[in-house]
C-alpha cells in the first residue's frame, strides 16, 4: 500500500529476469537528497556497496565542472526497500512511479557519481537543473542488493590504457601523445593504438600508452610552454632517437619482423621508451641547443636481452618488466650512457 506522502517519478516500466524495474530521469539537485550510500561503519557483510573512495570524488566533480557542455554519465542503479505503486498513463509501461517517503534507497552502482554531483553543486548550483537517468529495482528487505552489486560489476572490464588515450580528446596529454605519434614516422607506422601489451606476432613495435608515458616524462620541464612547442620539441626528439636505432629502421623497412625484434631486444619495450623519455628530459634541460648530437651513444648500447645489465633490473624471470623499479633503472642507465649526471645504478 502506498502511503499518502510519497515521491513521484515519471518512469518507464520494464521486465528483467521476470522482475519489474523502472527507469526515470531525476534532477541532479535531488540526487544527494534522495539517494544515500551505506555508512562506512556498517560491517562489510551488511553493506551493498564498496566503501566510498573519497579520493576519487574531487576528480569526478571537477570533471563535471570543467566540462559543463560535454560531461556524460551512465545511469545510477538504486534498490528500493519499500512497497511501491506504478500508475500507467499513456500506455501500460509509461506512467508515474510512487514511492513512500519513508522508503530506503540504496545505491548499487553510482555512489561516486552521486557524491561528485553533491560536491559540484556547491560550486555550480546550475548543474542541479540537469538530469541523470536512474534505474530502480524493487528489493523489499534489501535481500538482493549485495548480489546485485556483484552482478553489475561481474563482467565490468576497464578499457585498455592505449585505447583510452586514443579515444580521449579532452586530456591535453593524450592529445599531445597522439600528435607526436603522427609526427614521428616510425611511431606512426609501428604503434598499436588499441593495446598496451603486444602479442608475439604483432606487426607493431610500440604502444600508444608507452609513447604517452615516455613523452610526458620527456616534457617534464616544459609543462608551461604552449602545445605547439611541446609537440614540436617532442617530435624532434623522438625522430632524432629513431635515427640512432638502426634496428627500429629495419622493422620499418621490413628487413626484420617486429615480433623478432621484441623477442630478442629490449629497446622497443615501454620500459626503454620511458628510460629514453626520462634521460631525454635531462638532456634537453642541460643541452637545449646541442641535445641531438649527444644521442649517438645510443648506437653503441647492447640492447639484446642477453645483456647482463638487464638481468634482474628490467628482465626478471625471462620477462621484460615495466614497473617503477625497472623504469628508474633504465632512466639512470641511459643517463650514464649519454654522459649525463646520474645516480648510481
Amino acid at each position: 500500500m502506498v502511503l499518502p506522502f510519497h515521491h513521484t517519478f515519471p518512469a518507464i516500466r520494464g521486465i528483467q529476469a521476470g522482475r519489474e524495474y523502472y527507469i526515470s530521469m531525476c534532477p541532479v539537485r535531488l540526487i544527494p537528497k534522495l539517494f544515500s550510500f551505506d555508512d562506512e561503519e556498517i560491517p562489510a557483510e551488511m553493506r551493498a556497496q564498496r566503501t566510498l573512495n573519497r579520493v576519487r570524488i574531487p576528480e569526478i566533480a571537477q570533471y563535471i565542472l570543467d566540462n559543463p557542455s560535454s560531461y556524460i554519465f551512465s545511469a545510477i542503479t538504486v534498490s528500493i526497500n519499500a512497497e511501491i505503486k506504478f500508475e500507467p498513463i499513456s500506455s501500460e509501461d509509461i506512467g508515474m512511479l510512487k514511492i513512500p517517503m519513508d522508503a530506503r534507497f540504496v545505491i548499487n552502482d553510482g555512489q561516486h557519481r552521486r557524491a561528485a554531483f553533491e560536491m559540484a553543486l556547491k560550486e555550480n548550483p546550475e548543474v542541479g537543473d540537469e538530469t541523470i537517468s536512474v534505474v530502480f529495482f524493487l528489493d523489499v528487505g534489501l535481500k538482493r542488493s549485495q548480489q546485485m552489486f556483484t552482478d553489475l560489476n561481474r563482467y565490468a572490464a576497464r578499457p585498455d590504457p592505449s585505447l583510452n588515450i586514443l579515444y580521449d580528446h579532452r586530456d591535453r596529454k593524450a592529445v599531445l601523445s597522439k600528435t607526436v605519434m603522427k609526427a614521428v614516422k616510425i611511431f606512426n607506422k609501428l604503434t598499436d593504438t588499441e593495446r598496451s601489451s603486444l602479442p608475439p606476432r604483432s606487426s607493431k613495435l610500440f604502444t600508444l600508452s608507452g609513447i604517452y608515458t615516455a613523452t610526458n616524462l620527456l616534457l617534464a620541464n616544459y609543462k608551461d610552454v604552449d602545445f605547439d612547442k611541446q609537440s614540436s620539441l617532442a617530435s624532434q626528439y623522438w625522430n632524432a632517437v629513431a635515427a640512432q636505432m638502426s634496428d627500429w629502421q629495419d622493422v620499418l623497412h621490413k628487413k626484420v619482423s617486429a615480433g623478432e625484434l621484441r623477442r630478442d631486444y629490449v629497446h622497443s619495450h615501454a620500459v626503454t621508451l620511458v628510460g629514453l623519455g626520462g634521460a631525454g628530459a635531462a638532456l634537453l634541460s642541460l643541452y637545449p641547443d646541442d641535445w641531438a648530437n649527444r644521442l649517438k651513444p645510443l648506437q653503441t648500447i647492447n640492447w639484446e636481452r642477453s645483456n647482463p645489465a638487464w638481468d634482474g633490473s628490467i628482465i626478471v624471470g625471462g620477462s621484460v618488466h615495466n614497473n617503477r623499479t625497472s623504469r628508474s633503472f633504465m632512466i639512470s642507465y641511459l643517463k650514464k650512457a649519454l654522459g649525463l649526471p646520474s645516480e648510481d645504478i
